[in-house]
């Protein structure tokens, strides 16, 4: 039922268990790392798949582009580590790392964030029905407030057993004793 002139909307999809989460992860950072940074747009289209955040979809093409500018700036360099001068070694180096470092740090960082936020209900949206004003028979105080059912009561401290008021009393009987011989040198 779809009445109401809202669009129907697809359950949302359950999140995967911490395991799987963890594994795709570590396989992505792996690949990343592996490959120099050039793999990097895998773990940044997992990403924007999973967000579907503009700005993720955005990185993912920045990230195509820096790879492909890597690649060529590879092939445009002699083969020969001897022939390649030290500034061309530079950017090389920096260009790679500068890739690897931002792509692993920003995927981990948003999906870590993604999946720990609650993500908000997305099923089908029911019509508001009219309220009619009716004064309660019971009205409620305002300062009530329902307990929240998710949250872990602690148990009332015990009461402390006899025992512990026994030794109370003789500590105090000694301490009394030990001041009076105290006095009486």
């Amino acid at each position: 039922m779809h009445g109401y002139g809202y669009p129907p909307q697809q359950p949302p999809t359950p999140r995967p268990s911490s395991g799987t989460l963890v594994a795709v992860r570590v396989i992505l950072v792996v690949v990343t790392v592996l490959s120099c940074g050039l793999l990097g747009w895998a773990a940044m289209l997992r990403l924007a798949i999973v967000t579907r955040r503009p700005r993720d979809w955005v990185l993912l093409a920045v990230v195509v582009v820096l790879n492909a500018g890597l690649f060529a700036f590879i092939m445009a360099t002699p083969d020969d580590p001897d022939e390649m001068t030290d500034a061309q070694a530079l950017i090389l180096f920096f260009w790679l790392v500068g890739v690897l470092a931002g792509v692993v740090a920003y995927y981990l960082y948003a999906e870590i964030r993604h999946y720990s936020t609650p993500q908000p209900y997305s099923g089908p949206v029911q019509p508001v029905q009219p309220v009619q004003s009716v004064s309660p028979v019971h009205p409620v105080p305002p300062a009530y407030q329902q307990p929240n059912p998710y949250t872990v009561q602690a148990p009332p401290p015990a009461p402390a057993p006899r025992r512990l008021d026994q030794v109370r009393a003789e500590l105090d009987e000694l301490s009394d004793y030990l001041r009076k011989e105290g006095e009486g040198r």
